[in-house]
């Protein structure tokens, strides 16, 4: 798991030199003229064995009114919330100024982990000002240059403990997913304790009413809302106990078509969205009800499915709505048409406000993770494979026989299947929909995402790639008797009875 590391610093203290040399690549331009860097750009950033998300920024400035300067420290202030660590830079050659003061002051309230650098530090021109950098209360600053590379394995080693911190952090929030499974595990699903709650993540556009829905279940205003869309900038996850059951409940942004998203802010907002996507077991896609599944929703469900997450979708402001029941039938079908790929994933209806229809969800929280949890024995699965095989036989293409051995579970969370087959490049898509199909319906696995791998039976074969040996020349002669014959061939007979009397023998 990386980490973010945002640089900061007053205008032409260097920031975008350290950025060009910590990506490798010459992204942002670099100009004696302060005020270059308007916007703040993302590059993975790596130090020797270190990797982790760089962030270049705009200078910042004393300005807080609506000119360009304080719309760029407005977007500076930004990035310095969602980074995992600060890097400020100071100018050693200009030394501590007034606005590096201020600029100290903030960066203490914003974030807790900030690291003081002073760059142009080369020479013993720098030695004074270093010296002034103590005064700013960030802790011993690091010497370096940005321009000649020098003061890197200092920040390495400064970065080394947050990294480390980082990573395991990562490892106690990330969900168990792909677990590998044997034949004498149970089909039973995790169950969720207060040290490992149930992850959940509430996604959709903007203005669907996410932070709404979260608060009503957790019962207490701890997330801002409003009619305004766009109010949700951070991925913030929730604790608490819904009926008796420990979750941790991430509130994301809105997701707007990448074509409409044309702020900074909002980009750092949609991608710290996706990240909570990774970091959930369950997946929630809110809809609005008066404009369900647009192209956005449709892309949330499906990249919720492609990494492999339970899917629940659920229409709110749902008391908003006339028509109900022509309403509800017309969503049925408007997901199994649009969303195959999650047929028959729970669909339940909400209205967050009013907090109506929460146990439903609820009920289809807990149903999905137990379907994404599914254990199902070999036995049961030879059985089923003997007769999808025997409904409908596997093409032969090019006059290719395929045959399918065997197939068992090898994962859960989500379910994954592998068949031994052969030929298994010549399998068509078509016959992979048709065993997941079939698995969802044979199973109960209703809208959980499946993973079904084809093997060549040959790859278990041990002596596949194994080359038979060619005897040599001399053991091909050893094995020889007089006149070129093999031993063993000539043992009697009148041509070995006249031998072996010119041989006196």
């Amino acid at each position: 798991m990386t980490f973010t590391l945002a640089i900061v610093g007053r205008p032409n203290v260097g920031k975008s030199t350290l950025f060009n040399r910590l990506v490798g690549k010459k992204l942002a331009l670099v100009d004696d003229q302060p005020g270059v860097t308007r916007d703040l750009r993302e590059g993975e950033g790596r130090i020797a064995d270190l990797r982790f998300t760089v962030i270049d920024s705009a200078g910042l400035e004393e300005a807080t009114d609506d000119s360009l300067q304080g719309r760029m420290r407005r977007l500076t202030e930004r990035a310095v919330e969602m980074a995992d660590v600060c890097l400020f830079m100071i100018d050693a050659r200009a030394g501590v100024l007034p606005a590096d003061e201020i600029f100290a002051d903030i960066l203490r309230k914003k974030n807790a982990n900030v690291i003081l650098a002073a760059n142009k530090g080369e020479g013993k021109a720098a030695d004074a000002s270093i010296l002034e950098a103590y005064a700013l209360g960030l802790g011993e600053p690091i010497r370096m240059s940005a321009e000649h590379g020098e003061g890197m394995g200092e920040l390495m080693d400064a970065l080394r403990p947050i990294a480390d911190a980082g990573a395991a952090q990562a490892e106690i929030d990330a969900p168990e997913i792909d677990v590998d499974v044997g034949d004498d595990d149970v089909d039973a699903a995790r169950i969720p304790t207060r040290a490992k709650p149930l992850q959940i993540a509430v996604v959709g556009r903007p203005n669907a009413g996410k932070s709404t829905l979260i608060t009503q279940i957790i019962g207490e205003e701890r997330l801002l809302t409003g009619p305004e869309a766009g109010i949700t900038r951070d991925a913030i996850s929730v604790q608490t106990d819904w009926d008796d059951v420990p979750m941790r409940i991430f509130d994301t942004a809105g997701m707007r078509k990448k074509a409409k998203v044309q702020e900074k802010i909002e980009k750092l907002s949609v991608s710290d969205g996706l990240r909570a996507v990774k970091f959930a077991e369950v997946v929630v896609v809110l809809l609005d009800v008066e404009i369900p599944f647009e192209q956005q929703d449709l892309r949330i469900a499906d990249l919720a499915e492609r990494e492999g997450r339970a899917v629940v979708v659920a229409a709110n402001k749902w008391d908003v709505e006339g028509e109900k029941q022509a309403k509800l039938k017309q969503l049925r079908q408007d997901f199994e048409r649009l969303l195959p790929q999650l047929r028959g994933a729970p669909l339940v209806t909400v209205s967050a406000k009013p907090g109506k229809g929460l146990d439903r969800l609820q009920q289809a929280i807990m149903r999905a993770h137990e379907v994404w949890n599914r254990r199902v024995s070999t036995a049961q699965l030879n059985r089923w494979l003997t007769g999808m095989l025997e409904q409908h036989p596997p093409p032969a293409p090019g006059g290719k026989r395929i045959k399918m051995r065997y197939i068992t579970q090898v994962k859960t969370r989500p379910p994954a299947f592998v068949v031994m087959t052969s030929h298994p490049d010549a399998v068509p898509e078509s016959y992979k929909r048709y065993l997941i199909n079939g698995l969802r319906a044979d199973f109960d696995m209703p809208g959980t995402p499946i993973r079904l791998y084809l093997r060549d039976q040959g790859d278990k074969t041990p002596n596949k790639d194994k080359k038979s040996s060619q005897p040599s020349r001399l053991s091909r002669h050893l094995k020889k008797g007089p006149h070129g014959r093999k031993r063993g061939l000539w043992r009697s007979g009148p041509t070995v009875r006249r031998y072996r009397l010119r041989q006196g023998l």
